[in-house]
């Protein structure tokens, strides 16, 4: 048992420094045929062929980010301006499901409110980085 131990450890470190002998004789053959890539030059080979390099802009991340983030927030307080509606409909007269109801309509509208004025002020602070209404001058060079 011990010899078979001893032999299946001797295999492996005899593979682990043939492996890592290999690795380094193809890493330095690579650097010496002149493979000198920077870090812009891997960033740009790992972007996708649709990836969007604009951080601003009308086709930039946040754009996307926020029109994204302003559809769900707008749906959800939609959603929840018709529950409140049914809510006051079912309520039957009941004080505190009247007060539920109107809560519920109450908050969907300052939901709502908040939504918009996020969007301005998210627009705005893009209008200001890009300096030209978003229209893309704020390129990231990769």
């Amino acid at each position: 048992m011990i010899v078979r131990m001893r032999r299946n450890f001797t295999y492996l470190l005899t593979t682990g420094v043939i492996a890592a002998a290999v690795s380094l004789l193809m890493v330095t053959s690579a650097s010496a045929a002149g493979f000198n890539m920077g870090i812009s030059d891997g960033a740009a080979a790992a972007r996708g062929i649709d990836q969007a390099t604009d951080l601003f802009g009308q086709t930039g991340i946040f754009r996307t980010i926020t029109d994204v983030m302003l559809f769900l927030i707008g749906a959800i307080s939609v959603i929840m301006l018709i529950i409140g509606g049914l809510r006051y409909v079912v309520s039957g007269g009941d004080s505190t499901a009247v007060q539920n109801a109107k809560n519920t309509i109450l908050y969907a509208v300052v939901g709502i409110i908040v939504a918009i004025l996020a969007y301005a002020v998210i627009s705005f602070v893009i209008t200001s980085f890009t300096g030209d209404g978003g229209s893309g001058g704020g390129a990231v060079d990769v």
